[in-house]
């Protein structure tokens, strides 16, 4: 019989949205909320989208029928500068655009029949959303975690609007991928460096997360421990902070590098003649981005200021440089200059003639700074450091420390790389900040009962002019303060994207509040996520952000967890046959409605899942789709036409023992297929566990036992075949006589006591002396089985200083290894 998934696609969804089966079960004993993340509303979604909600999908189902009350929710993260631009090239408003695609998407992803609860789904462009949004920015406002300040922000000159440290890849916008600017601007920052160590704490209890991307975390929060020291400036009764990890070199130290936005240049070079150069320089940094400025490859440059600062502990002049370098975000904005053990240092001493001082030594030889080619970075002994001279310089770094902080001069602190989040955007589609900005009380915060502060509608000018279109609109603008009911202003600008993504998956556990952004017994009893999923480009912007919020929520009473989830999972990317990225922007992208209607959706699934395994990327090809097709045909053979007298057989409890020899493998072989499925769906492995599938099919076939055991092979085949191919799952087990969903039915559990009777006790031999005997499975290799042999610790002993001359093998029965 042919297979026709048309018919049946359509009714076994009709089925699923009738009895609303995927409706979460808030009353269930034991919890599993698995996320994935929500979509840009962009167009319809592609082939990523699908394998991304596809790879999850297979995990719900498989919970599901385990027994876990499931929270599968899904939603729409729609605000942001895409749908603007569109706007502004269709002529029409970014709201339209948005709604229209999440209708044409939302179309889409019924139609594959992904097992998401609807009910729960959120759009973070409606005010029911960002109206909590909002509240969150006050939450951090009223904590004195939100702050505004004028500003050198990254600035993109065709999104025109500011972006997070976090947003510029290698000097360029993460969306648009142009050059980014710096421009000094009043912007809102989120003091998530008070969450530095917390963040960093956190993820030592992340053994769910993969290791790259704590990894990646670890080095972007960058924490690291030193010394603060302050160096008097001479002629001036100001001092400047540095800070450095190497205290046993501040004795070599002959001169500074302050970043050319540090506040104190222009006081320090006021009335000096270097004071055009200095300015000129400034000038000429501003045209660079932060990576250019820091690479290790780029020749070092500067401009002397024409002051000096004074070492507090050797009482030396210290030339005062400025340098692109250095970044006024990082430390102090300050670095100090050791050219003999810095070799950035060391270079760029030579190309101005500063003096080098040597300060640590090899133990058994002595430093020239004139015959040096090369700055000395090793540990070794002081010289040329008062009474530290004769230290080792380990030693010398404690030691240091104590003394300054004894005398007075700094302190022992921990620095780290992370940045305040700058969270303000000069445009129109996005949550407005519900700040009201007030002569005579200053920002102050929009009171609770009047959120949300709507986006006014009608005619707006969204054409990007480098300022909120907000400023625009009186009708917006202008408001009477809470505090003294005078006249007041709005704040233009709108909220980051990633602040309204960074706490949907706690409005997924109650989205539906118009009281509160969620009820803490209900967000206690989902949340953490027990399993993520998403892209792993996302590790040092939305997978910090979110665990910033969800620890700040945590400290102020709202939630029970420390981190957002437990378990994150990176599905691969989707390449076209080129092997490049499928994007929109390309022109390159598959849509799965195309292969859907040719092919159905449980065989496109099937040839998405057996491609690779969902954590490699896959270079989509259509003709994946060839040998899927023809294995979900015999699947569907087996049931309905070669075995149609088993599929109705009432399986009773199955003595194994009584079965004949031929029976007896093939119950082994069910087993072996239930326990590889099931550890193949936790690794993510689909393309294996189908393979077991596969094997299945072939083994049924030309099965020649009873109909009772071949109808439990069916039957629990069909149930692992269920999270892959839903659909066909449900038809099959309709077929066997079953009246409840196939989703409704407990997945299989592979009975251990017969997988552990399948096993062979092999005796080691070497030379023909028992030295060891090992359990293996019953079908292992020869090869295998020598391969295991040889591993093993004991053998391993025995074969010390030995020469392998042969291996006699038995199978299932005895190695002989043959030494000399």
């Amino acid at each position: 019989m042919e297979y026709n998934f048309t018919e049946i696609e359509k009714r076994w969804q009709q089925v699923w949205n009738d009895t609303q089966i995927f409706k979460t079960r808030e009353d269930a004993l034991e919890k599993f909320y698995l996320l994935v993340m929500f979509a840009y509303p962009s167009g319809d979604i592609h082939m990523g989208h699908f394998r991304n909600y596809s790879v999850a999908d297979v995990y719900a189902r498989m919970k599901m029928m385990e027994g876990y009350g499931l929270l599968f929710p899904f939603g729409w993260d729609a605000f942001g500068l895409p749908a603007e631009g569109a706007a502004i090239k269709a002529g029409t408003n970014p709201k339209d655009w948005t709604y229209k695609n999440i209708e044409i998407s939302t179309n889409t992803l019924k139609l594959l029949g992904i097992a998401f609860d609807w009910e729960k789904e959120v759009q973070t462009c409606r005010p029911d959303y960002y109206k909590w949004t909002q509240w969150m920015f006050l939450q951090f406002f009223n904590a004195g975690l939100a702050y505004q300040k004028m500003a050198l922000a990254n600035w993109c000159n065709t999104c025109k609007t500011v972006l997070a440290n976090e947003q510029v890849n290698s000097g360029t916008c993460w969306r648009c991928k142009n050059e980014v600017d710096k421009k000094e601007m009043q912007q809102w920052f989120l003091k998530i460096t008070d969450y530095s160590q917390k963040l960093l704490d956190g993820l030592d209890t992340l053994d769910g997360w993969p290791e790259n991307i704590k990894a990646m975390q670890r080095n972007w929060i960058g924490r690291s421990e030193g010394l603060e020291i302050e160096f008097p400036i001479e002629g001036s009764d100001r001092k400047v902070s540095i800070f450095t990890t190497r205290p046993d070199t501040l004795y070599g130290v002959t001169f500074m590098a302050m970043a050319p936005e540090h506040e104190l240049i222009h006081e320090l070079i006021e009335g000096r003649p270097e004071k055009n150069d200095v300015l000129a320089y400034i000038r000429k940094s501003q045209l660079k981005n932060d990576i250019d400025r820091t690479s290790t490859v780029t020749e070092k440059d500067g401009v002397f200021s024409g002051r000096y600062a004074i070492n507090p502990l050797s009482g030396d002049k210290v030339e005062i440089w400025v340098a692109d370098y250095v970044l006024a975000s990082y430390g102090t904005g300050v670095v100090m200059g050791v050219p003999a053990h810095d070799q950035r240092d060391f270079l760029f001493a030579g190309k101005y003639n500063i003096p080098v001082k040597v300060v640590i030594e090899p133990k058994d030889s002595k430093l020239e700074p004139s015959s040096m080619t090369e700055a000395y970075t090793e540990e070794g002994c002081m010289v040329n450091s008062a009474e530290f001279s004769g230290t080792c310089s380990k030693d010398g770094i404690t030691k240091i420390s104590q003394a300054v902080e004894d005398r007075k001069y700094g302190k022992r602190t921990v620095n780290y790389r992370l940045r305040d989040w700058l969270v303000s955007r000069q445009r129109y589609w996005g949550a407005p900040i519900p700040i009201i900005h007030c002569e005579k009380c200053g920002n102050v915060a929009v009171p609770e009962k009047d959120l949300p502060v709507l986006l006014p509608e009608g005619k707006i000018d969204l054409i990007p002019k480098g300022r909120s279109p907000l400023e625009d609109r009186d009708d917006f603008m202008n408001v009477k303060c809470p505090q003294c009911a005078g006249d007041a202003k709005r704040d233009t600008d709108t909220l980051d994207t990633f602040f309204c993504s960074s706490w949907y998956h706690m409005r997924y556990a109650d989205p539906h509040n118009d009281k509160l952004p969620f009820e803490k017994e209900k967000a206690n009893k989902w949340l953490p996520v027990d399993l993520y999923i998403g892209g792993s480009e996302h590790a040092c912007m939305h997978l910090i952000y979110f665990r910033f919020f969800h620890k700040f929520l945590k400290d102020q009473g709202w939630l029970a967890s420390d981190e957002p989830a437990t378990r994150l999972f990176n599905h691969g990317m989707v390449l076209d046959e080129k092997g490049e990225i499928m994007s929109k922007s390309k022109g390159n992208v598959v849509s799965p409605i195309h292969l859907m209607k040719q092919h159905g959706v449980d065989t496109t699934r099937l040839a998405m899942f057996f491609s690779a395994p969902s954590d490699k990327e896959i270079a989509w090809s259509d003709s994946f789709i060839v040998g899927v097709k023809r294995f979900i045909q015999k699947f569907y053979q087996l049931y309905t036409e070669q075995t149609k007298n088993a599929l109705t057989v009432k399986i009773g409890n199955i003595n194994f023992d009584s079965l004949s020899a031929e029976e007896q493998k093939f119950y082994i072989a069910v087993q072996k297929m239930i326990k590889k499925v099931k550890e193949d769906i936790e690794r993510f492995q689909y393309n294996t566990a189908i393979s077991s599938l596969m094997e299945f099919v072939s083994l049924a076939h030309d099965f020649k036992g009873s109909r009772e055991v071949l109808a439990f092979g069916l039957e629990k085949a069909v149930q692992l075949m269920s999270p892959f191919a839903p659909h066909i799952a449900e038809e099959l087990w309709s077929s066997m006589g079953r009246k409840e969903s196939i989703f409704k039915s407990k997945w299989p559990v592979a009975d251990e006591a017969i997988l552990n009777r399948d096993t062979v006790t092999v005796v080691v031999q070497i030379n023909g002396k028992l030295r060891e005997k090992l359990i293996m499975p019953s079908e292992t290799s020869e090869q295998e089985m020598e391969k295991t042999a040889l591993e093993n610790d004991i053998i391993k002993s025995y074969l010390k200083e030995k020469t392998i001359k042969k291996i006699i093998t038995v199978k299932g029965k005895l190695i002989n290894i043959v030494v000399i």
